[in-house]
């Protein structure tokens, strides 16, 4: 197993992104500890993963409270005698389908505060434990509006959603060169559209028509035309927490199915 006796922590795991790569480090023997604002839905995800035999908990965390997250890692590292994993899965409140020119500020700079936040307090508690033990892995979430701009789709109209992407690929970078020679890896997935997390925003997604309009025209832009699943994502979360991984870091992993080529 790749993560065998490691401690992962995973925020926004009541979601679709975050409960799919909790289940994925569980199985590949971590001990998983799930945060997140909303307990019912972390306590159906922790049943999940031990009905299939994982070993889990959950607890409510504010991933905006620096105190709260502060706290949640020390409990962690104090139990479990290690934080060997942090993936931050946490959703930014964006607003899509609207022009710049046309969306209030509150809107445009929600997800970029989020994002910045939540990611950088995660990150930072985690890493205070890692260092005592000069090993660690943390992994960051963005996603293909980071560079979306295709003349066949249209003007992006992702509001700052890629914006906060773009903040959070470069606080992947910088916390990988203050941490690495510390032996931390940080690194960023960014995934193409999954539809099966389409769920929560089908509304959103008739903004640009209909679902499956939207759908296909994501598909044909990209290398491999189609979209890249949770199952996929998930499984490339616990490889690059693992020490197969053990050379990579300062990185974006392109999970865009060729939609971005680089």
């Amino acid at each position: 197993m790749l993560l065998e006796d490691r401690n992962a922590l995973v925020y926004g795991a009541g979601g679709k992104i975050g409960a799919a790569v909790a289940r994925a480090f569980a199985r590949e023997g971590a001990n998983v500890f799930l945060g997140g604002r909303t307990l019912a839905t972390l306590e159906a995800v922790a049943a999940e993963i031990t009905a299939a035999g994982g070993t889990v908990e959950a607890a409510e965390v504010d991933a905006l409270d620096e105190q709260a997250v502060e706290g949640h890692a020390s409990n962690v590292a104090g139990q479990a005698g290690s934080i060997d994993v942090s993936f931050n899965a946490i959703s930014l409140g964006d607003v899509q389908g609207m022009p710049l020119l046309e969306m209030p500020l509150a809107d445009f700079s929600r997800p970029i505060r989020v994002g910045t936040t939540t990611h950088l307090l995660t990150a930072r508690a985690a890493a205070r434990h890692m260092l005592e033990q000069g090993s660690g892995v943390i992994l960051m979430l963005s996603a293909s509006g980071v560079r979306i701009a295709d003349p066949v789709m249209g003007p992006p109209l992702m509001g700052g959603f890629g914006v906060a992407c773009a903040a959070i690929e470069a606080l992947t970078m910088n916390l990988a060169g203050e941490l690495g020679p510390r032996g931390i890896r940080v690194v960023c997935l960014r995934p193409e559209g999954i539809p099966e997390t389409w769920s929560q925003y089908t509304e959103e997604a008739k903004q640009f028509g209909e679902l499956k309009e939207f759908h296909d025209l994501l598909e044909d832009r990209t290398l491999l035309r189609r979209l890249p699943t949770l199952a996929e994502v998930a499984n490339v979360a616990a490889f690059m927490a693992s020490d197969q991984a053990s050379a990579m870091t300062g990185t974006v992993v392109n999970l865009t199915c060729g939609s971005i080529p680089e």
